[in-house]
C-alpha cells in the first residue's frame, strides 16, 4: 500500500512511512507489520475529520501563530496581514473541521463517474 501510493503521489516510500507511522501512533491509524502489513483507518472515515489529520501530521501551531511569521503579533494586538488573514483562517478552519475521509471519498467517486465517457449503443435497423 505504502509504495503505491508514493508511486502515486510521487514521493519517497520511506518518507510517506515516517508520516503514517506518525498518524498511527496517534491513533488515527492503525499499523500492522510483516510482509502483508499495512495501515488501516483506526475509526469510522464519517468520523474522521481533515483537522484529525492536519494535528496529527502538523500540529496546530502552524494555525495559532502569526501568518507573517512575527513574534509581537498577538490575537490582541495583531499585525496588518493576521487582521486579513483571520477570517480566512477561520472558514478554513470551519472547512478542515467539517470535511471527512468519507467526504473526500465520496466527491473521488463522483468525479471518476463523471471522467468515464458515456457510451451508448447505436441499433441499426434492417
Amino acid at each position: 500500500m505504502v509504495k503505491n501510493i508514493a508511486e502515486e503521489e510521487q514521493i519517497p516510500a520511506h518518507f510517506l512511512a515516517k508520516i503514517l507511522q506518525g498518524i498511527a501512533r496517534k491513533g488515527l491509524l492503525k499499523s500492522s507489520k510483516g510482509p502483508t502489513g499495512g495501515f488501516c483507518l483506526n475509526t469510522s472515515p464519517k468520523k474522521l475529520k481533515l483537522i484529525d489529520i492536519i494535528d496529527a501530521v502538523d500540529g496546530m501551531n502552524n494555525f495559532n501563530s502569526c501568518a507573517g511569521g512575527l513574534p509581537e503579533c498577538t490575537s490582541a494586538k495583531a499585525c496588518s496581514l493576521c487582521g486579513r488573514w483571520k477570517p480566512v483562517q477561520a472558514r478554513i478552519m470551519v472547512f478542515l473541521g467539517k470535511t471527512t475521509i468519507a467526504d473526500l471519498v465520496r466527491d473521488a467517486k463522483k468525479k471518476a463517474a463523471a471522467a468515464k465517457p458515456v457510451t451508448r449503443k447505436v441499433l441499426r435497423r434492417a
